[in-house]
Parts: C-alpha cells; sequence; structure tokens
C-alpha cells in the first residue's frame, strides 16, 4: 500500500511533468443497446468500443445511458462524471487551429525535432481507457488522479485522457519511429483561476535506441555518436547534481548501465537545451518588438537542471529557465521506465522522454494574462496571431469590470442529520465538486474562484466555507442582473448537487 505522502508525490509528478504528458481491460460484459441518435445497434464492450454518433449528446436507449462525445456514443454508469461544458470542448482542438497561439507553439517545438528521425501525432482522441491512461504507467491503485474529483470518466473503464503520456505505450508497441512527439488536448477537474483551466495542451517527446541496431550493440557509444551531432548553443547550465543517485534518482540497475544513462541523460539535456534557446529567443525578440524588458533581453539565457521524481521515468529531472528575474519550471523528462517499454513489446530500447505544458509556454511567449483567452473567438484576440508573422506581445482590448459575489455555506458533520447529499459532509468534500458547479453554471464568465474564509463551529464541530467568485467576461460588461441570476443558480446547485446549507 502507498503512503499517504507517496501518493501525494504521484500526484505532484503528474503536473510537474508537463510543468504544467491500446490496452484494453480484461473482463468487460458485453451488452446490446441501440443509440437512438446513431440508429445502430451492436453487441460490444460497451463500456469501452464506442458507436458512431452525429452530435454530442447523451440519450437513454434499450435501457442504457448513451454519452456522445465528438460524434461516437458511449455507454455511462455510475462513474460517468463528464458535464456538457467539457464535451462541447473536445471538438475545438486548439493545437490544430491554423494560427491560433497553442497551434504557433507546438509548431515551433516540433521543428527542432524533426522527420524522419521524430514522427508527429496530434490527432489520438481524448476518449482514452483507464488501462491506457494509469495503468500502461505505473499508477498505483490508490493514486489521487484515479479519483472522480480529479479526472473526467466516460465510464468506469474510460475516461478523458489527463495526459498525452496516455498514448506512450501505444506508440511504443507501433514502434514506427525512434522518436516522436504527441501533442493533444488533456482534461482534468482543476481550479478557476487565470492560469488554470479543465480542458489543457500538452505535448511530449520520446527517442530510443534498440540494442540489436547499434553498431555492435554498443548503446552508448551510439548514444554519443548523436550527441555529437546535436545543435550547439550558448546557454548558461547548471547541473550540479551526478546524473545518477543512488537515493534521489536511481539508475534502473536491472536494465541499464551508468554508462548508457551518462550518453542518454546528455542526448536529452542537450535537446531540450535546443528547445529553450528556440522558444525564449522568440520570447526575446517579443519583448524587444514592443521596446520592453531590455534587460531580460539582454541577460544570457540560464538554465538549470533539478533532480526530479516520477512515475514513469529515472532518473528523472526538472528543467527551470530563469526568465524576468525568476525561475520558471519548463517541464519535466527522464529515462524512459524499462518496465513501460518491455509492456510495449520492445525490450531491446531504452531512451529518454519529456513533457511540457503548452498553454504555459505559449502565454510565457505570447504574454498572454488569462487562460481564458485561447478558447475565446474574439477576433479581436484571434487576429493579433499569425503563422506568416513573428512572435508578438499580446496587445490587451480591453478590460472589462470584476464583479465579486461570495457564497457560504455548511458541510455536514458525520453526525448532523443537515443536509444529505453524500459530497455534504467534511470528509467526503472536495474543492473541485466546488468549481465543476461554477463551471458549469457559468462557463468562461468565471475569471477566478477562491476560498475566503473557513470556521469550525466549537460545539457543534459542523465546517463552514466561504467561496469568493469573480465574474468578468473577457469580451463585455457583465450587468449586475445576468450575474445575480448566474449566482442564484450556483447557490442552487450547490444545494441540489452537494447538499450543503447556505448560510
Amino acid at each position: 500500500m502507498q503512503s499517504s505522502a507517496r501518493r501525494r508525490a504521484f500526484k505532484l509528478a503528474q503536473d510537474r511533468w508537463s510543468a504544467t504528458g491500446v490496452r484494453w481491460t480484461n473482463g468487460t460484459s458485453k451488452s446490446s443497446f441501440i443509440c437512438s441518435n446513431c440508429r445502430r445497434q451492436s453487441t460490444v464492450a460497451a463500456s469501452q468500443t464506442p458507436l458512431p454518433a452525429s452530435s454530442n449528446h447523451q440519450k437513454e436507449s434499450a435501457g442504457a445511458s448513451l454519452l456522445s462525445i465528438n460524434g461516437r456514443c458511449y455507454q455511462t454508469d455510475s462513474w460517468t462524471n463528464v458535464p456538457p461544458n467539457i464535451i462541447s470542448a473536445v471538438p475545438r482542438r486548439l493545437h490544430l487551429q491554423s494560427s491560433h497561439p497553442i497551434a504557433l507553439t507546438r509548431e515551433l517545438i516540433e521543428s527542432r525535432f524533426p522527420s524522419p528521425t521524430f514522427k508527429h501525432y496530434n490527432n489520438f482522441s481524448p476518449v482514452v481507457t483507464v488501462a491506457q491512461n494509469f495503468d500502461s504507467l505505473g499508477f498505483p491503485a490508490d493514486h489521487p488522479g484515479r479519483s472522480r474529483t480529479d479526472t473526467y470518466y466516460v465510464n468506469k473503464e474510460t475516461c478523458l485522457r489527463t495526459h498525452t503520456s496516455a498514448h506512450e505505450a501505444d506508440i511504443f508497441r507501433a514502434d514506427e519511429s525512434v522518436g516522436y512527439t504527441i501533442s493533444a488536448d488533456v482534461y482534468r477537474r482543476d481550479a478557476i483561476d487565470r492560469s488554470h483551466y479543465p480542458v489543457f495542451h500538452q505535448m511530449e517527446g520520446a527517442r530510443l535506441w534498440d540494442r540489436h541496431e547499434v553498431p555492435e550493440g554498443d548503446i552508448a557509444k551510439a548514444v554519443w555518436a548523436d550527441v555529437a551531432r546535436l545543435p550547439k548553443h550558448d546557454l548558461k547550465v547548471e547541473d550540479p547534481n551526478p546524473t545518477i543517485h543512488e537515493d534521489r534518482n536511481p539508475l534502473q540497475a536491472e536494465f541499464h548501465s551508468a554508462e548508457e544513462v551518462e550518453a542518454i541523460a546528455a542526448h536529452l539535456k542537450r535537446s531540450l537545451e535546443d528547445v529553450v534557446v528556440e522558444i525564449f529567443s522568440k520570447a526575446k525578440e517579443a519583448t524587444l518588438a514592443v521596446g520592453d524588458g531590455k534587460a531580460e533581453v539582454d541577460e544570457p539565457l540560464r538554465v538549470r537542471w533539478i533532480e526530479a521524481y516520477f512515475p514513469w521515468t529515472s532518473p528523472s529531472w526538472e528543467l527551470e529557465v530563469f526568465w524576468q528575474g525568476d525561475w520558471l519550471e519548463l517541464l519535466g523528462c527522464g529515462i524512459v521506465k524499462q518496465d513501460l517499454l518491455n509492456n510495449s513489446g520492445v525490450p531491446t530500447k531504452l531512451g529518454w522522454a519529456w513533457g511540457i505544458g503548452l498553454d504555459r509556454v505559449a502565454m510565457l511567449l505570447y504574454a498572454i494574462p488569462d487562460i481564458r483567452l485561447f478558447w475565446s473567438l474574439d477576433e479581436r484576440f484571434l487576429s493579433q496571431f499569425s503563422i506568416n508573422k513573428p512572435a508578438s506581445r499580446f496587445v490587451p482590448f480591453s478590460k472589462y469590470p470584476a464583479c465579486y459575489k461570495d457564497v457560504a455555506f455548511w458541510l455536514r458533520s458525520s453526525s448532523s442529520s443537515a443536509g444529505g447529499g453524500i459530497r455534504s459532509n467534511a470528509q467526503d468534500f472536495h474543492e473541485n465538486d466546488v468549481m465543476e458547479i461554477v463551471r458549469g453554471v457559468a462557463g468562461d464568465l468565471v475569471e477566478d474562484v477562491k476560498l475566503f474564509d473557513q470556521f469550525t463551529h466549537p460545539q457543534s464541530g459542523r465546517k463552514s466555507l466561504c467561496y469568493r467568485i469573480n465574474y468578468r467576461s473577457l469580451e463585455r460588461t457583465l450587468t449586475n442582473t445576468e450575474v445575480n441570476k448566474l449566482h442564484d443558480t450556483v447557490r442552487a446547485e450547490l444545494v441540489e448537487k452537494m447538499a450543503v446549507e447556505l448560510r
């Protein structure tokens, strides 16, 4: 059994991999059902296998509830928690939208991993099996990321991917190239603020070498030869720790030699340092173009490598960049766990992998202050970016006024008769459930939601929470009437869905 500290480490590792990246589960029952929108009957592993459909919908059919996502139907069950606002975001695919800042950032990073060495995968479906998303990467059964408070489940065996790494094992198994990149939209229930959104975008890459294909089977010699062919740079690099540390950053001694890992780590770090040069050179150009930040432009780029922990690599590192007077966590990376490669049918291969958050890099590159802007259809935003012109800093088209509303409520104590919903008591409460209700009601009209106050009654032991909601549109001024209506709906849904007692 993993300790609570170990589970927290796994959770933190999942988030840091992207700095903030098909194995079917056996034993699923088969049933016959008809999607009334698809007009099609099939005997399938209903919890996993989709049926064609024409639109996003949820239908009751042949005694089964079906959920349509991006034109395919899935059978639902007690695990299903994907709300309509998330389903409607699936077809947007911002990472493939021409001249969108997310797509431009993807293309910029892809350019540092050229074909044919690297094959680029950008079209995977976001609906994956739990086996793909968690089991194939070695996530323990009690990992908090598996919880319905963190992950959007289509049904018990199927979810919306929480990271691009859900496709790693499949790509390794397909064995179509020695290297690859994946970019994709990923989904997580999360906080509401200017840097978090339930749909965001990750990119990851990997490079493998085959013991049976390199000359004389000498992996280290072959990798060092490849290192010599990588672009040189003039970055200031801080890398004070040894590549391998028995306790902090262990070697997979059963599978790899220290010499192999030293070479692969050098290739990984040089490759990613090249990405830093490309990204931050563009960021400096954009800063200089508006006559801002001359000190940052004149200062040489600095990076540092930090020992890290990720479930799917060892040894592992985070890459930080010194930018605008502070160290910025950019990405996570490491030597691929050999168990993952062995289970994918390529036991003679070994190599590296990395993951990065595209939204975060795009916000930095284009000085975009609010992650909601990526989802805007306003031409005043979209027209500022183009594949045919250099990167430029975002120019705000307006700053509309905020409207703050508070909502306070009691959680039901285990001995209280108040409330009645299973998540109304303190031990079952999760803040992400509040965020989902607010998002479901107000969508992108909410800028942030923060816990403003909390209180535990000294006699009853009941806990009270107060959240402050900042309603602010990116595109227009909200009226008091519409904000009051939204807020009243939020309050009503908190009572209905969480069985809290409003104060």
